[in-house]
């Protein structure tokens, strides 16, 4: 589901809001949740799940190109967990696998 598609449905879902103040809610939910990723903190809601930032220290790379070796500078990277409720939920409506 893209971001637009979410809008979307938000809007349809809901006779008493606009498209533009679902839009400026989804965005407003979503520029809350990248700057508190930035600064370090952790977010959690429960039922879907938590964020947080995992470390990865400097590494050595190659290039795929040139098979030159590369230094990987070390960066924190998002990381999403899924929440009890929502596993279950997924579980239950994918009860078959994938092929």
């Amino acid at each position: 589901m893209t971001k637009s598609e979410l809008i979307e449905r938000l809007a349809n879902k809901s006779a008493r809001l606009s498209a533009r103040d679902v839009d400026e809610s989804v965005k407003a939910v979503l520029d809350a949740m990248t700057l508190a990723m930035a600064t370090g903190s952790r977010i959690e809601i429960r039922g879907f799940g938590s964020f947080c930032l995992n470390y990865r220290p400097e590494r050595v790379g190659r290039n795929p190109k040139s098979g030159e070796s590369v230094v990987v500078p070390a960066k924190y990277v998002p990381h999403f967990k899924a929440g009890k409720e929502m596993r279950l939920r997924v579980d239950a409506n994918n009860t078959t696998p994938n092929s």
